[in-house]
């Protein structure tokens, strides 16, 4: 179990995506970062991803939260490592690991799944893999059927990196 002396080293969330692929897990790209991936001038901190929700992905995604000592994200000093419960339900389980925070959702607004939104998702070639990731389309949607101000303040910056990626294309990033 991580120790509560183990601090992060630093943020370098291309090395947390990079085992994620290594290690087989089953996701796709969320939040900040899969705009960001896609043109939208915004920045992140953490990486979110929405996993498949199967046990033996459960099983290779706790593995690599232990390998990155991941412990919770907590306000108070406690210390608790990642669980399979943590992972397996339907709710959100914020994490720093010695790479970075990355957040494992189970679902996102309007109780959708990985099931769900796979076919909202393009894949992108990060280091020789394939990383799905949800599209800017997917995401305003998202954000729309947000609550928090800050997905609020995004959706503008959004929108218009999607308009503008339309005029460059003629299309939507989807095709549409």
């Amino acid at each position: 179990m991580p120790t509560k002396d183990r601090k992060p080293t630093g943020a370098d969330l291309s090395e947390i995506l990079d085992g994620l692929l290594k290690a087989d897990i089953k996701f796709i790209l969320v939040g900040g970062l899969a705009a960001v991936v896609q043109g939208a001038p915004v920045t992140t901190m953490d990486i979110d991803i929405l996993h498949y929700r199967s046990d033996k992905n459960i099983a290779r995604l706790l593995d690599f939260l232990k390998s990155i000592d991941a412990i919770h994200r907590r306000p108070d000093d406690k210390v608790f490592a990642a669980r399979v419960e943590d992972i397996s339900g339907m709710g959100h389980a914020l994490f720093k690991t010695r790479f970075g925070p990355l957040d494992v959702l189970g679902v996102v607004e309007g109780g959708k799944t990985y099931e769900d939104l796979l076919h909202h998702s393009v894949e992108i070639e990060f280091r020789g893999r394939h990383v799905h990731v949800l599209t800017l389309e997917a995401l305003i949607d998202l954000k729309r059927a947000a609550k928090e101000p800050g997905d609020k303040q995004r959706l503008s910056v959004l929108e218009e990196t999607l308009r503008q990626l339309k005029g460059k294309n003629g299309t939507s990033p989807e095709g549409n």
